[in-house]
C-alpha cells in the first residue's frame, strides 16, 4: 500500500461545472464546457471537472450510438481545450472503439497531454446497460500538480471497495463525473462524505442539473473533504463551484480516519 504520512503536495485550486445535460448536442456541450475552462482558467484553477457523458449528454442513448467518437478524436478535441485555457480537465463522454461504445472520463493536462483514460467498470440502470460496454483494466490513477488523483463515474464512488483500492495506491482525491438523477440524494448527503473520511481523501463530485429528455438531475455538486466535512456545495440550478483543496497535513491530529492504516 502507498504510504501517505504528513503534508505533501501542493493546494489545488479546482473548479466544478454544474449545467444541463446537452441532450445528445455535441456542439452544446462543448461550447459549455470551454466557457466553463475559461472562467475557470481566469479564476486561476488548476482543474475543472465537468459530468458524466458531458459530451453529448446523459439520456440520450440514440446520440451516444451515433456520436461517441474514438480516443483519437476525444483526445485532439479535449487536449486542444484544455491547452488553450491553460488548465486541466476531467470530463465523461462517450467513447468508440470498434463497435463498442463506452463510457468513459478523461483527464487531460493543461498542456494537453492526457494524464487518465477511465471507461466506467460498473453500470447504472437499463439505458447504461443496453448502450455501453463495461470498462476493464486495473484502477485508474494520475499525479498532477504535486498530488495523486483517482477517477471514477457515477456509481462506482458509491462502492467502498472501489473508493478503498484507489487509496490504497496513494490517491488522496477522488475525481467523480456523475449523472446522478433526483431522489437519490443519500448519495451526496450520506455516501460522499463516508468514502471521504474512510479514507481520508477528497472526493470531488461534478453532477448534472435540470431536466434532459425526461430525466431530472438532482445537482448538488460538491467537494467533500478527508475529514467528512463539506467544502464546496452547489444547490440545483447552474453553478461553476471554485475552491482550493488543501494538502492532507493542514488537518490537525486527530480528524482524520486511521482505518486505512489499520486495516494494512
Amino acid at each position: 500500500m502507498e504510504h501517505r504520512s504528513g503534508p505533501w503536495g501542493t493546494p489545488v485550486k479546482i473548479a466544478v461545472l454544474q449545467c444541463a445535460a446537452a441532450g445528445g448536442c455535441w456542439a452544446t456541450a462543448e461550447s459549455r464546457l470551454g466557457d466553463a475552462l475559461s472562467v475557470a482558467s481566469a479564476a486561476g484553477c488548476d482543474l475543472l471537472v465537468a459530468p458524466e457523458l458531458m459530451m453529448p449528454g446523459y439520456n440520450c442513448a440514440q446520440a451516444h450510438f451515433d456520436h461517441a467518437r474514438e480516443f483519437d478524436a476525444l483526445r485532439r478535441d479535449l487536449s486542444a481545450m484544455a491547452a488553450e485555457a491553460g488548465c486541466a480537465l476531467v470530463t465523461g463522454c462517450a467513447e468508440r472503439e470498434g463497435e463498442a461504445i463506452y463510457n468513459t472520463a478523461l483527464a487531460i493536462g493543461p498542456n494537453g497531454e492526457v494524464l487518465a483514460h477511465h471507461r466506467k467498470r460498473l453500470l447504472f440502470g437499463d439505458m447504461e446497460r443496453a448502450t455501453f460496454h463495461k470498462g476493464s483494466g486495473a484502477s485508474c490513477l494520475f499525479e498532477y500538480g504535486g498530488r495523486r488523483f483517482g477517477l471514477l463515474i457515477c456509481y462506482e464512488i458509491e462502492f467502498p471497495e472501489l473508493a478503498r483500492d484507489l487509496a490504497r495506491q496513494g490517491a488522496e482525491v477522488f475525481l467523480v463525473p456523475t449523472a446522478n438523477p433526483e431522489g437519490y440524494e443519500h448519495v451526496q448527503r450520506y455516501l460522499l462524505p463516508a468514502r471521504a473520511h474512510e479514507n481520508g481523501a477528497f472526493v470531488v463530485y461534478a453532477n448534472y442539473c435540470g431536466t434532459e429528455n425526461g430525466l431530472t438531475f438532482g445537482g448538488q455538486s460538491l467537494v467533500v473533504g478527508p475529514d467528512g466535512e463539506c467544502i464546496l456545495s452547489a444547490g440545483r440550478t447552474p453553478a461553476l463551484l471554485i475552491g482550493e483543496l488543501p494538502t492532507l497535513g493542514v488537518y490537525p491530529p486527530g480528524v482524520l480516519s486511521t482505518q486505512l492504516q489499520d486495516l494494512s
